[in-house]
């Protein structure tokens, strides 16, 4: 950036960061710079980090214009930056000085002699020429002007002004302590000759030393400039007319001296300046010295006085720009462990305060030294964050308790966590390296968290949970109910201290039900944080196989309601021989047991093996009263039970001496059943042996009655249990229609069963020996083109206990068709059938 300072123009470039500079002038003239050396290119004022060329040209204004080069082994390829200014200066005192970082320059008005008017439009060859200059160290030392200018001043002149500006390094300027300030001051006279004429014009310049001018505390800066300046005082008393504060070369109003908390006071003697360490308008500047870090503070105050003397009336103006920086001062890291994060099993600490201009390169760990890509790449987080205004900056690192780095040791009821390490940083602009060694610990009591466990039996699940260390501090959900009190006692909710344990039924809402598998999910939750602290599940089977074959040739088999077939009722499920349903079911499953030679099982012989085998399926009318109102698939269900041939197994027995006399038990016994057909209703008439196959209209009823004929005890009864038809003499043959099903007329008949009552006659002496229904004659419907085929009827029967009914067909005509038990105390007879032929 650049700015006009008065006469002068300045140029910031800083800092350079150790990057090599090359000024180039128009002209050609060419400075070459590397930080951090004090004397460069004096004879233009050039200075560390700032330039400043001066082309006084002309009184009013004067014009630069240069090009800035950066180079250095930092940068891939040259950075060149072009600048030009023009600065206006119309108000010119007859003095002007000005004190720099690093040159000294007076400017003063020319006087003509008396009487002496310039001409309108002087020829070169008239103008004065400087000859000689004379400095006064304080000893006189005379040069010619262009030695001068060659050992590093600067002198110019116009038609009305001479300036002169001299590096603060040269021989030529000396020390004058003014007020018990240490000065530098320059004092010539230059000799200026034309033909006619030998003019001599003195000009002086004196700017302050921060050795004796500059107080330090810790924090603030005060700085002390005589108010009368000696070596610049000619005649008389000096009278302070203007003093202006300011920083970087910018005025500052008395508003914004206040909201910076400066301070400017004029005395008798001196000028003071107070500026707050860290206050606006100054950096601060990282160092490392003897390895530690250190940091300094650095400011440029201006001060800007006008003072006329009493003896000629003729003012000066004095500007000063006094740059100042602290000593070092020591800012050892602090590292800062955010100890509430311990609890989540994580080390984050906060290294800091640093300047903008530190970096964190590495950390090293007892085990290796890991770069801040490698940190993040395993899931170590490394932050860099910088304050609102950017003035400092801090690192965050975040370090898992799981991390190899971290160690652990184990003490009573406890574990430490320690954490060692060196984090390696280094100062940007001068590349200076440093470390600083860190070691955090933290000890965690041994959490044994809540724990769930739980099992279940055929018809519940037992749940247990134990508090862990923390006690009861969680939120217990069953399924995807919130446990409360009166759910508790719901579940039988025992508790003693340490934990607590509840049973749920299978049928539990909580429950979650499948086919074969229910589950139950228990969850715990954080009371504060509502976080899941633990999820369990019990999964059970409420049935330990699907089908089991027992060596006295007994078959059970389990058939599963599944979600493919929701609308399935297992109730209605039987085995090939539609008379043999369920033993008990429920809406989930269906339980049957039968034997190898019952409901329709068959038998094949394989290698060394006997294979019986059955289905389970609806009716064939159920069936297809369901395929045609759904489209769910078919549920068909086959059961096999392989049996060895030949297979000896060794019985171990003992005798012993028979204790008791022989005694009787119930048992089976033989029972004879007959089944005919009436002529009429009256059921006095019936057709005789030969004269089936009988021939029958479609819709003539058809009277059947079946007859227990033995034994003749009216402490028995016979119930019709099951009745169908099929078109083959086998039993189990297909397509068959029911009839009667468990007791009661087929529901899905268009023409149903009639029962007839029996009464006692000549002919019938019990009448629960007997049981009659009607038919209507019916053809199956593929054979509706040919009515000439065999119907054959089947029933079966049920002898039943008359004095004491259990249930199912034993009490009456008709039963309940939902209910599917039927552990009675009765006998089963084989089937009946008759022959009818149809037309």
């Amino acid at each position: 950036s650049t700015k006009c300072l008065g006469n002068v123009m300045r140029v910031d470039v800083g800092p350079l960061g150790g990057k090599l500079l090359e000024v180039d002038r128009p002209s050609g003239e060419r400075h070459d710079i590397h930080l951090p050396s004090k004397l460069f290119c004096s004879k233009c004022g050039n200075k560390t980090g700032h330039f400043i060329f001066c082309d006084l040209q002309k009184d009013e204004a004067f014009t630069t214009a240069f090009q800035l080069r950066f180079h250095g082994s930092q940068l891939a390829e040259d950075e060149i930056y072009q600048m030009a200014e023009t600065c206006h200066y119309t108000a010119w005192a007859c003095r002007e000085i000005i004190c720099d970082h690093n040159y000294m320059e007076v400017s003063v008005k020319r006087a003509a002699p008396d009487n002496y008017v310039l001409p309108k439009n002087p020829i070169p060859e008239a103008r004065a020429i400087m000859t000689t200059i004379t400095f006064f160290t304080p000893a006189e030392k005379v040069m010619k002007v262009i030695d001068a200018q060659r050992s590093g001043h600067g002198i110019a002149n116009t038609p009305k002004r001479l300036v002169l500006r001299s590096p603060k390094t040269s021989p030529e300027t000396y020390t004058q302590n003014v007020a018990g300030v240490p000065m530098l001051v320059v004092k010539t006279s230059t000799v200026f000759e034309k033909k006619w004429l030998v003019t001599r014009i003195d000009a002086a310049a004196a700017c302050p030393i921060q050795e004796g001018s500059v107080f330090f505390t810790a924090d603030t800066i005060t700085w002390y400039l005589p108010r009368r300046i000696d070596p610049l005082i000619s005649f008389g008393q000096p009278k302070l007319l203007e003093v202006y504060m300011g920083i970087d070369g910018q005025r500052l109003d008395a508003a914004e001296i206040e909201a910076r908390r400066y301070s400017l006071t004029v005395t008798d003697t001196y000028i003071i300046s107070v500026i707050p360490i860290g206050a606006v308008g100054g950096y601060y500047k990282s160092h490392v010295q003897d390895g530690q870090y250190h940091i300094s503070y650095t400011v440029e105050p201006m001060i800007e006085m006008f003072w006329t003397e009493d003896a000629t009336h003729e003012g000066t103006r004095y500007k000063v720009f006094f740059p100042i920086t602290t000593p070092l001062l020591p800012r050892p890291p602090q590292v800062t462990d955010r100890e509430s994060l311990h609890t989540e099993r994580v080390f984050k600490l906060e290294l800091g305060y640093f300047c903008p201009d530190v970096a964190l390169v590495n950390i090293t760990f007892p085990s290796e030294v890991l770069s801040v890509t490698e940190c993040r790449a395993r899931g170590i987080n490394v932050l860099e964050h910088m304050s609102p205004n950017s003035s400092y900056k801090v690192f965050t690192l975040e370090v898992p308790f799981t991390d190899p780095v971290v160690q652990q040791t184990s003490q009573e009821g406890a574990t430490v966590y320690s954490l060692h390490l060196v984090f390696g940083l280094v100062v940007l602009d001068d590349f200076a390296p440093f470390s600083h060694a860190a070691y955090v610990q933290a000890t965690l009591e041994n959490i044994v968290p809540p724990s769930v466990s739980g099992g279940c039996d055929y018809q519940n699940f037992y749940v247990l949970v134990k508090y862990g260390t923390q006690g009861l501090n969680f939120q217990t959900a069953v399924g995807k109910q919130i446990l409360t009190q009166s759910l508790a006692q719901q579940y039988g909710f025992a508790e003693n201290g340490t934990h607590f344990s509840f049973v749920v039924p299978f049928f539990d809402p909580a429950v979650e039900l499948s086919s074969i598998k229910s589950r139950l999910d228990v969850t715990l939750r954080n009371l504060e944080t509502n976080t899941i602290i633990k999820e369990f599940s019990v999964a059970c089977n409420f049935i330990s196989s699907l089908t089991e074959c027992f060596p006295n040739g007994t078959m059970t088999a389990l058939a599963v309601k599944l979600e493919s077939v929701p609308g399935l009722n297992p109730s209605q499920l039987t085995l090939r021989d539609p008379t043999c349903g369920p033993t008990y079911s429920d809406e989930r499953y269906a339980y049957f047991v039968f034997t190898g030679n019952s409901c329709g099982t068959t038998r094949k012989f394989l290698p060394n093996m006997m294979m019986y085998e059955n289905e389970i399926s609806l009716p064939d009318e159920l069936g297809a009263k369901r395929a045609s109102n759904s489209e769910e698939p078919e549920y068909e269900l086959k059961v096999s039970c392989y049996y060895d041939i030949n297979t000896t197994y060794a019985v171990a027995f003992q005798p012993r001496q028979r204790r008791n006399e022989p005694y009787a038990e119930n048992a089976k016994g033989q029972l004879q059943v007959a089944m005919r057909l009436a002529l009429d209703d009256s059921y006095s008439v019936f057709h005789r042996v030969e004269d089936y196959p009988i021939t029958k209209y479609l819709q003539q009823p058809l009277y059947f009655e079946v007859e227990l004929l033995t034994p003749a005890s009216p402490e028995v009864s016979v119930e019709l249990e099951n009745c169908w038809a099929t078109l083959d003499q086998d039993r189990t043959s297909r397509p068959r229609w029911n009839l009667i099903i468990n007791g009661c007329a087929n529901p899905v008949d268009q023409y149903q069963v009639i029962f007839h009552p029996v009464w006692t006659d000549a002919r019938v002496q019990y009448p629960s020996h007997f049981k009659r229904f009607e038919v209507k004659m019916f053809a199956f419907a593929q054979d509706q083109e040919d009515l000439s085929r065999q119907l054959f009827v089947h029933c079966d029967v049920m002898i039943c206990d008359a004095r004491n009914p259990l249930g199912g067909v034993c009490n009456g005509q008709c039963m309940n068709p939902d209910n599917g038990n039927k552990d009675f105390s009765l006998i089963e007879t084989d089937l009946v059938h008759c022959k009818l032929q149809t037309i």
